[in-house]
């Protein structure tokens, strides 16, 4: 149960993470190769590092599936280019989807190699954010983790949530849900109210001035 549980959570995360990438390379009118390959790198970049930093192999070359998962991605955004691409709310969306789905995956990958919680938290941070890194590297954005915007910070908060279901002895996918759920609402609000960290910038001009 808990093995096909995060197989869909997987599944659904990765075509969303593939769809926020490929939607922001159709803006930056990137070829079908150039959007499948930045659509790809969005779904499994963190999740390579994450493996690379457990001493594993990298997931995706283990299963062609990620591969043809992309491809539908890349297949839904040419079909449905004129609502996905014109609407800015869609990145959003997808891209939220993605990032609370792939901090359960490294959340419950990290703890299956027997690892501590803390670690937990830090590789399904890295899972959910680092993909986006290279996704607006490469389409010449600032990554978003390195913004004000709350992101990496839900990824905290979900694998948080996570810990504190486990030790409340919560069942698996009640964990999983929870540090999903949580991760995604806390981006939804971060929006929503203009929730932001605050900014180095400000306090370094106060201290000069």
């Amino acid at each position: 149960m808990q093995t096909t549980f995060l197989l869909i959570v997987e599944i659904i995360g990765t075509l969303a993470f593939a769809i926020s990438g490929i939607r922001l390379a159709a803006v930056k009118n990137f070829d079908w190769f150039g959007a499948f390959i930045v659509g790809l790198v969005t779904a499994i970049g963190g999740g390579t590092l994450r493996d690379l930093m457990l001493g594993a192999t990298p997931f995706w070359m283990l299963s062609s599936w990620y591969m043809t998962v992309t491809a539908l991605a890349l297949f839904i955004v040419i079909v449905l280019k004129r609502y996905l691409v014109r609407l800015n709310g869609t990145f959003f969306i997808f891209d939220t989807i993605g990032l609370g789905l792939f901090v359960v995956i490294g959340m419950s990958k990290t703890l299956e190699f027997g690892f501590s919680p803390w670690v937990g938290i830090i590789m399904g941070t890295i899972t959910g954010a680092f993909g986006g890194v290279i996704r607006d590297i490469l389409i010449n954005e600032m990554p978003l983790v390195f913004r004000k915007d709350i992101y990496a910070s839900a990824c905290i908060v979900g694998g948080a949530t996570y810990w504190l279901c486990a030790e409340c002895g919560f069942s698996p996918e009640v964990q999983q849900s929870a540090c999903a759920v949580v991760t995604i609402a806390i981006r939804f609000l971060a929006v929503r109210f203009n929730w932001a960290l605050p900014s180095l910038n400000n306090w370094t001009d106060d201290k000069v001035n």
